[in-house]
């Protein structure tokens, strides 16, 4: 089942805590697109398919990665394009986001998406791997 943009916002801003709704949309619609840059395939179009349309439409579309990303080097990406974000704080908008995503994915279809992306994500994600 799709989720809804409200709804998906909502849980957004309760994790990252954010005062107010838009910079919970800001957040969301920053790390969605760089996400959708560095998962490719079936799994982003499955992805895709679980988010609300506004975040579909980011993953589905984003500006070609010119290499894929670390967890630390997606974070300064984040950090670049959001106004007044340091690190600290976009670690906190990537993780909020992220996580979030991960609840509207099943198990299967994140385990997938995690194994596109260098490690250290699962974390972001919130949801540590065993090793």
């Amino acid at each position: 089942m799709v989720m809804k943009w409200d709804a998906f916002l909502s849980a957004v801003q309760e994790r990252g805590q954010y005062p107010s709704r838009q910079e919970a949309e800001r957040a969301t619609r920053v790390v969605i697109a760089l996400l959708g840059a560095h998962v490719v395939g079936s799994e982003r179009s499955e992805l895709a398919a679980r988010l609300p349309e506004g975040c579909a439409l980011l993953l589905l579309n984003p500006l070609p990665a010119a290499e894929p990303l670390g967890p630390e080097r997606f974070v300064r990406a984040t950090a670049a394009w959001i106004e007044g974000a340091t690190e600290e704080t976009a670690k906190w908008d990537v993780s909020a986001v992220l996580s979030a995503v991960a609840d509207a994915a099943d198990g299967e279809l994140m385990r997938r998406v995690l194994l596109q992306l260098p490690p250290g994500y699962d974390l972001l994600f919130g949801r540590p791997q065993s090793s």
